[in-house]
Formats: C-alpha cells, structure tokens, sequence
C-alpha cells in the first residue's frame, strides 16, 4: 500500500489520479488533497477518500468547514501546498498543481524524503538544475504524457544511451492556420483542442505551443539530454506520445490512446503496470499516423526555449513567469493571443540574464518576469 498526496486534486490530472486509485484500494490511499479555490468539489472528495489532510491554498484566512469533514485537519493559504507536501503521510505526493507554485512544494517533498510524481512542468522550467540534485535515481518520476512516453522508452536501454529525443506535439487548433490569423484568435479557438481534455491554461498553452517550449526544457532536465538532442516533432493524431533515437538509427517509441491515465498510473505503481480503466488503443482503429516539422515561424516559442536552454541562469524560469501572466491576460479577454509571443520575448531580453542558484534567485527572476510582463500588457 503506498500512501498518496495529491496536490492539484479538483483539477484535470487531479481528478482522474482519484480514478485510478479507487480502482486499486489494494494498493493506494489518499492521505491529503489540495485544490486552489474549489471548496465545494475538495470537500466531496475529503468526504469519499478520508484523508488526514486537506488545504485550500488559494485562500486566506479560515473557511467554514462541513460538520461531517471534522476527521480532516484543513489548512490555507499558499503556504499550505508546501505544508502538506511535507507533512502528509505516506510516500508519495502528486504534483499536479498548475504553475510555478509547484516548485517549492516539491522541493518541501523531496526535503522530506518523499518520491515526487511530477505533473507541473513549471517545477522543472523554473528550477530545474536545483530540483534535479535534490532528486536522486528513481525519486521524481514524470507523469506528462510525453516525458512519461520517453521515460518508458528507455526502460529497456540499458547502458545505452539516446542519441535524440523525439519529442510529439499535437500541433495544437492552429497547426493549420496561417500566421496572421493565429494572432487574431479568439478564447473560443484556443480553448478547442482537437485531442486532448485539459485545463484552460495548459490548453491555451498548447495552442501557442509553449506547452511544448515548456516540455523542451522539462525533457533537459529530467533526461540529462543537450538541447539540440531534443527535436520536437507534431504528430496531430496524438497516438505516439514520444519516441526515443539510438546510435545505431533504430526508434523506439510509446503509442497509446491520448489518455493521461497511463501515464499517471505508471508513475504510481512504477515499475509495474496496472490496468487504468482507460479507453485502450486498437491499432486497426488508429488509422494513418502523419508527423511533421514544427513551424517556429507560426510558433516561436519553440524557438525561445531553445534560446532560455542556451542563456542558462534563470532565463527559463522568467520565460514561464511571463508565459503565465499573458497566458491568463489573454484568457481574462486583455491582450490578444499574438501578444502573448511579444511579451515573453521582450521580458526575457530584459531579465534572462538573472542568477537561478537557489530559491530566493528564482523567487526574484519569477517576480521581475511578472511585474514586467504585466507593465508590457
């Protein structure tokens, strides 16, 4: 029995890592949820899965809690994410919050000795070099969906070692549509992914594709790899969700139906496989596979990740912080989806140069990247 916090627990990876673990009660529980501002969805699942902990962290100061849910020890505010990473029992914690704010929490885990299942890119695109020496082999294991794909490619290698990363995009809504309309585009459009079920943010993402430039940099990290080992490639069918290249020319990839529920079951029961409830993949359903070369002109932030690898310091982390505050200025109808690119380019010109030694550097890259952002708006 492995005992599971779940940071993020009402949203998207949230909810269905609650699926997979009522499937399993002979080998998970819950001992702590978190949400951000969802009480009344945090106190069902409080209700049905009776951790030890809960926090609502996006709230300051005390909330009324239901009669029935007095077994729970309730906490809030931000400071609770990194509270309950640390103090939950068990052995495990789901990173699943959206955000940077899911960097101090998991290094609050790791301090604890806890294994870090990790589905917040920004853990890793804001801290990574730091988070990875607090993580020794077999410690942090990815639940992204392609980062899960390439960790289960190279079970079987061995010694062997890649030689490229071949890193799957869906493409997103606009792998079509020419340059000048993608600026124009409305919330509507973004929010229409042709493939998968996400949260707002990540789905805008994935349509700027800086969901990928995000997964470019998490991939360095969590795979030791160069940059230019790394190769983005869109894939609009979303059946290879990765694939690995070796020396000698041969590719081994990982298919599946687009479900997250692999992914986040494989990191929980690794290096088992346990069945998901998922929908499964048929390969005489599946069809014509088609891969392409992105286009950085139409999307560049792939071309930014890049650039943020190569300037080093904390230039990814002041890339996701300006990501972040256009992503939810164009969300919140203030900006127009083309300035989202703009901004970030002209905040990590201004600050990529910044120190990321530590979390008081990163703390202030982060907050400079969005002060700055948010006057570029």
């Amino acid at each position: 029995m492995r005992g599971i916090a779940i940071l993020g627990s009402t949203g998207s990876i949230g909810k269905q890592a609650i699926e997979v673990i009522a499937l399993h009660p002979d080998r998970f529980f819950v001992t702590a949820l978190t949400a951000h501002k969802n009480a009344a969805l945090l106190f069902e699942q409080v209700r049905a899965l009776r951790p030890a902990l809960a926090a609502l962290t996006g709230v300051e100061g005390e909330v009324k809690i239901p009669e029935d849910l007095g077994f729970c020890e309730f906490r809030f505010g931000r400071k609770a994410l990194e509270d309950i990473a640390a103090q939950a029992p068990g052995q495990d914690v789901l990173a699943a919050v959206v955000g940077v704010a899911g960097l101090k929490a998991v290094m609050a885990a790791r301090k604890a000795g806890k294994r870090v299942l990790l589905a917040n890119k920004e853990t890793l695109v804001a801290g990574g070099e730091m988070v990875m020496n607090a993580c020794p082999e077999g410690t942090l294991l990815p639940v992204d969906s392609e980062h899960s794909a390439i960790f289960q490619c190279l079970q079987g290698a061995g010694p062997n070692r890649f030689e490229q990363i071949l890193l799957t995009a869906s493409g997103g809504p606009f792998r079509t549509w020419d340059k000048e309309k993608i600026k124009s585009a409305t919330v509507a459009q973004a929010l229409g992914h042709p493939t998968w079920s996400m949260g707002a943010k990540i789905t805008v993402d994935s349509a700027s594709m800086f969901n990928k430039a995000l997964e470019i940099i998490e991939a360095k990290w969590l795979f030791h790899a160069r940059p230019e080992q790394i190769q983005v490639v869109v894939h609009p069918q979303s059946i290879v969700h990765s694939a690995v290249k070796f020396r000698d020319g041969a590719v081994i990839a990982q298919l599946g139906a687009p479900d997250m529920k692999v992914p986040i079951l494989y990191a929980m029961s690794y290096p088992e496989r346990l069945k998901t409830g998922g929908r499964e993949m048929d390969l005489f359903q599946v069809g014509t596979l088609t891969f392409e070369k992105p286009d950085e002109e139409k999307f560049p932030a792939l071309r930014m990740a890049y650039e943020a690898l190569r300037q080093g310091g904390a230039a990814c982390c002041v890339l996701n912080a300006a990501n972040e505050e256009a992503c939810y200025a164009f969300l919140k109808e203030k900006i127009p989806f083309g300035r989202i690119p703009q901004i970030v380019a002209d905040t990590l010109q201004k600050h990529g140069s910044l120190p990321a030694k530590n979390l008081s550097d990163i703390d202030r890259a982060d907050a400079l990247a969005r002060e700055t952002a948010r006057s570029l708006m």
